[in-house]
């Protein structure tokens, strides 16, 4: 259910009315837009019947969602979401995010030299992976903390921030010491009490969709961080599973404009997971820009036929400095910058 609020509504009758709610035993969640504040009510609707919210001051009226996603629904919030990091990043906003690195973190020395390269083509995100998901267990794991020290330790060198994956909710505390960002993997995407752990974190997401999940199962995901009240998420398209094999995955590029009218939550492209080659990568890359994207994600590595993970995915720094230019000029025709 969302309350929309009078234009001239006091902070006294939004906190009284917020009250009500809560004593109801049912969560209200306050989203002040350019115009108008309106109050989303997560649980059970019908305690509202005995004591309807049209009567209290300072609203307007009240609306009942049909769509299972309330607080990630445009109807709770119609402007796009945006949030500010450190460094001065905005995500969400005009211009174009971008995350690059490693698929592994495999060494230092690498992770630093990639982080200097990808820095200076316009990255904002240094990303790699310290704990590592893999279809076999006997392929390479990750460093684990290691791992992550060196992340953190590179993008400060760098004036880069961390996004990089957590997979368990024993380790949330553990990734959010060192990481700015918690990238919720394709393969945890509907792992319930992992998207509760980094909801109540409050650190910002970066939520994948998983590998044969539709855009509704993506956003049911999102659902749970929002219910918490971390609102600093971001979705991301990474490809999904079809019959063609030409490509490692299928990239999805009908679910930009879908989810961006569906939802008002930023959602960034992944080409490399989204293709698994590297010639594929730019093209679907400024395929992504052109669909109206917030940000990609792009594997880089200074010699992708030694990676220890999806070096036949990975572009080499030149490439991807190649990559960044042309996208800026994607970017530029439709309004956006990188």
């Amino acid at each position: 259910m969302i309350i929309v609020l009078k234009k001239n509504a006091t902070p006294q009758e939004i906190d009284h009315i917020c009250t009500k709610v809560r004593e109801l035993g049912l969560t209200p969640n306050v989203s002040r837009g350019v115009e108008r504040v309106v109050i989303g009510v997560i649980g059970d609707e019908e305690k509202l019947q005995v004591q309807p919210l049209e009567v209290f001051p300072g609203v307007e009226h009240v609306m009942s969602i049909l769509k299972p996603y309330k607080l990630a629904s445009r109807d709770y919030r119609t402007e796009n979401s945006e949030f500010e990091m450190n460094h001065g990043v905005k995500v969400g906003g005009k211009k174009i995010v971008v995350m690059a690195g490693p698929c592994s973190v495999e060494n230092y020395d690498m992770l630093l030299n990639v982080a200097k390269a990808v820095k200076k083509s316009g990255a904002s995100f240094l990303r790699g992976g310290a704990f590592k998901p893999r279809t076999s267990p006997y392929s390479f794991q990750g460093l684990g903390e290691e791992g992550l020290k060196y992340l953190r330790q590179a993008a400060d060198e760098t004036g880069l921030l961390v996004c990089t994956e957590v997979m368990d909710t024993r380790q949330v505390e553990l990734v959010s010491q060192y990481a700015d960002m918690l990238q919720i993997g394709a393969r945890n995407m509907q792992n319930f009490d992992l998207l509760k752990e980094c909801g109540i974190s409050k650190k910002p997401v970066l939520l994948k969709r998983g590998l044969s999940a539709t855009v509704k199962d993506l956003l049911m995901s999102a659902e749970y961080l929002l219910s918490k009240g971390n609102f600093k998420v971001m979705l991301c398209e990474r490809g999904i599973r079809t019959f063609e094999t030409s490509t490692r995955n299928t990239l999805d590029l009908n679910a930009i404009p879908v989810i961006k009218k569906e939802t008002h939550l930023p959602v960034l492209v992944d080409p490399s997971h989204g293709t698994g080659f590297r010639d594929y990568v730019a093209p679907m890359a400024m395929a992504g820009v052109a669909a109206g994207c917030d940000g990609l994600m792009v594997e880089v590595h200074e010699c992708p036929e030694e990676a220890k993970s999806d070096g036949e995915q990975s572009l080499r720094p030149k490439q991807f400095d190649e990559l960044m230019a042309k996208a800026r000029a994607v970017a530029r025709a439709v309004g956006r910058d990188i």
